[in-house]
């Protein structure tokens, strides 16, 4: 195993033991289409993708916080990268929350790092 696999394997064993109270299901949410138009009912239905994960909600740092990219009430959320099924992107909903662009990951790829802002 290389170095991101022994970090991701003990990330994961803490996410299992000594964050366990603080981890999250979650699961995200992405438009991809439209459907064909339907006579009856006027509308063309739409298609999403769904994915899943678990993570660590929290907070940003407040000298992070400047009101315009970051708000105070925007919500950090800390996803184990290899538990999660599908790349998130800005504009999907996770939780009652939509993502925030850019989403970071850390350098040994990890981690997800997303920004979360109420619907």
């Amino acid at each position: 195993m290389g170095l991101r696999d022994d970090l991701q394997a003990d990330l994961a064993d803490a996410f299992d033991t000594d964050l366990a109270d603080a981890v999250t299901q979650f699961t995200g949410a992405r438009v991809v289409g439209q459907g064909p138009y339907d006579p009856i009912t006027e509308t063309r239905p739409t298609t999403t993708e769904t994915y899943t994960g678990r993570g660590v909600f929290g907070s940003f740092s407040l000298r992070l916080v400047d009101g315009i990219n970051i708000l105070a009430t925007d919500i950090k959320l800390t996803a184990l990268q290899s538990e999660v099924t599908d790349t998130p992107r800005v504009d999907d909903a996770i939780n009652g929350y939509r993502v925030i662009g850019p989403i970071s990951q850390d350098p040994a790829k990890a981690t997800w790092v997303i920004q979360l802002r109420k619907v």
